[in-house]
């Protein structure tokens, strides 16, 4: 089905759609907001009354609903059905409690800046992962938990304040794996947990996946690579790069010099070290917004509140709601080397 030609405002509802950022998206892309159909508007709004018919009423709005129909190709039946099956899994692990109350100090997890297009970088070394070790201080329940907490950070606060940083709606996120120092042996024990969160991606986190680098690949990562594509969705896996150790060419295409660490062939070097500076518009006061699944101020916990040095030098506070991290290995960190309790885990993040 061909886009329409210009650029269609979209058509939100007053009851779900709330939004404080802009809802264009850059491209003209099929079934993206601002280049819809008159068609893909009436099945939006035939998705949300069937919902609604089935008792629905939290996550009708138009760009949710717009991202689970293009992850079936704007078949409504089947995006409905991916739509319930997503809200019995969250209702089942209890999510909306724990985006508010999940602590996970098992391990820390930073982001680093944007890409050329304004979408969260975030960058995990693999292979300072080891989940056999792991496991004896947490559980892959709370890994996968704590993965679930933080799609729902990138999606609130974080892909909000890109989008008002760069003018246009951004809904996915630019992941850099680094394989480096992943052997076939320790492969085997990342293995499972990758397929988990992969499943848990795709399944109920649709379209957040803009491009996935793996960098470094060892030899005979292909034949491991062919067994993860085979439960992922072919449009995801076009979105996944392999590349070897001659990565920097690629790699700078898509994420400007200044915002890749230099470890990894760019010019950044954050004091403190970029793996824990937490930088992007998340933590700008002109961009930040607390997020909507945070608690009424009359609940919140206390916490204490980030420093922001403005371009002016001086500082203003935001709410630690703005430097939750957000890991979408489609978004959101730069996991560095951490102490012995402290790991990455995040695997392939699918669309």
């Amino acid at each position: 089905m061909a886009a329409p030609a210009e650029i269609v405002p979209l058509k939100t509802d007053p009851k779900y759609d709330d939004y404080d950022f802009p809802t264009v998206s850059a491209t003209n892309q099929p079934g993206h907001a601002g280049h819809l159909t008159p068609e893909q508007e009436a099945q939006v709004h035939q998705l949300r009354m069937s919902l609604e018919q089935k008792g629905f009423t939290e996550r009708l709005d138009t760009l949710t609903l717009l991202r689970f129909l293009r992850a079936r190709k704007f078949d409504v039946a089947l995006a409905e059905v991916m739509f319930v099956n997503s809200e019995g899994w969250r209702k089942e692990i209890n999510l909306d409690d724990l985006v508010q109350n999940f602590e996970y100090t098992e391990k820390a997890q930073m982001t680093h800046l944007l890409s050329t297009d304004g979408r969260p970088v975030y960058i995990e070394q693999l292979g300072k992962c080891d989940l056999t070790a792991m496991n004896k201080i947490t559980t892959q329940e709370r890994m996968l938990q704590n993965l679930a907490v933080e799609y729902e950070k990138v999606s609130d606060p974080r892909l909000p304040a890109c989008s008002r940083k760069s003018g246009h709606l951004l809904e996915t996120c630019c992941t850099i794996m680094d394989l480096k120092g992943v052997g076939l042996a320790k492969i085997s024990s990342v293995y499972g947990y990758v397929k988990e969160a992969s499943a848990m991606s795709q399944n109920h986190y649709p379209e957040r996946l803009g491009r996935l680098y793996l960098i470094n690949a060892p030899w005979g990562f292909s034949s491991v690579f062919g067994m993860i594509k085979s439960f992922l969705d072919p449009v995801t896996v076009e979105k996944i790069h392999v590349l070897g150790s001659g990565y920097q060419s690629q790699l700078l295409a898509q994420v400007p010099a200044e915002n890749l660490p230099k470890q990894f062939g760019g010019s950044c070097d954050c004091e403190g070290g970029c793996g824990f500076s937490d930088a992007g518009p998340w933590k700008e006061a002109e961009f930040y917004r607390p997020p909507k699944w945070a608690k009424k101020s009359g609940e919140e916990k206390k916490e204490d509140a980030a420093v922001i040095d403005t371009t002016e030098g001086k500082g203003e506070t935001v709410p630690a709601t703005a430097t939750a991290t957000a890991a979408i290995p489609e978004a959101g960190g730069v996991a560095a080397e951490v102490p012995a309790k402290e790991f990455t885990d995040h695997g392939i993040t699918p669309a």
